[in-house]
């Protein structure tokens, strides 16, 4: 009968039991299969205090060691999120000063549209466009043979354009609301057409009324952009949580790592948002 023991011991070490054993006499020594799982313990419990003994050896990096070691990393991240914040800026740009001029439109069909996607996207969450856009749209195009991929990075700038619309809507209709009328009485009485007075007279006005909030609107835009990480995006945020990760998750890391990344986005939109001030000095502009 197979016992208990030798069910888990290697054929190799398994020893014929002798009659005198089996018939319950003293045993005349010790068999290998008796010294097989003490040696394996002992060599796993030596093993084991070896590596921990090494690791707690081990000299870690300091703080700024760490900070130099993946900076370059990090402020290519940084600049990433700055591409991603032009980009956006300028897609929302483009689209926003048409459908701000929208909302001021003579015709029910142009103004009414343009009022409720303004809205719409104007007061809905950031973040929630963000996860619309990565999730709604797909990730290729295909027409007929032909693949066009679009990335996780192009979605995010679609969901960060779409705020930047319709705040850029707004502050061009405010913009031309603020225009005295006075700009629209002379000029319907020089017989230009009302087209006429609103790219020549009425929007090279409203230039230096919407850059100060424009430029504002940009720094938030920024500031946002590390809201990609939620998503995937490989930005700032998301490379600084990799390099932690990288570095053992040390809790001390956590900290300069993050901060880090604060004072990036800090040196960054300072010189904008003092800018902006000087502006709004400069022009007057109460927007």
């Amino acid at each position: 009968m197979l016992r208990f023991r030798d069910a888990f011991t290697p054929p190799s070490f398994r020893i014929a039991v002798p009659n005198d054993v089996a018939a319950g006499a003293p045993p005349r020594g010790i068999g290998c299969a008796g010294l097989f799982w003490p040696l394996l313990l002992v060599v796993v419990v030596g093993w084991s205090s070896y590596a921990m003994a090494q690791a707690a050896a081990a000299p870690k990096a300091t703080v700024f060691e760490v900070l130099v070691r993946w900076a370059p990393l990090l402020l290519w991240g940084f600049f990433f999120n700055i591409i991603i914040s032009l980009a956006a800026m300028g897609l929302g740009t483009v689209v926003g000063v048409p459908v701000g001029i929208g909302q001021i439109s003579e015709y029910r069909l142009i103004r009414w549209p343009a009022r409720v996607a303004t809205q719409i996207f104007r007061n809905s969450p950031w973040l929630v466009l963000l996860f619309l856009c990565m999730f709604l749209i797909p990730f290729e195009f295909r027409f007929g043979d032909v693949r066009i991929p679009f990335p996780d990075w192009a979605k995010a700038i679609l969901g960060f354009a779409l705020p930047v619309m319709a705040n850029t809507s707004e502050i061009v209709r405010g913009a031309v609301l603020s225009v005295p009328t006075g700009q629209w009485d002379g000029s319907s009485a020089l017989g230009l057409t009302r087209r006429q007075t609103l790219y020549l007279v009425i929007l090279p006005q409203c230039v230096k009324r919407m850059l100060p909030p424009w430029m504002n609107l940009y720094s938030l835009i920024a500031m946002s952009t590390v809201n990609a990480s939620v998503v995937g995006v490989s930005e700032m945020v998301t490379l600084t949580g990799q390099a932690h990760a990288a570095e053992g998750s040390r809790p001390e890391l956590l900290a300069p790592l993050y901060a880090f990344v604060l004072v990036c986005f800090y040196v960054y939109c300072y010189p904008i948002g003092k800018w902006t001030v000087a502006l709004e000095r400069k022009y007057g502009a109460k927007v």
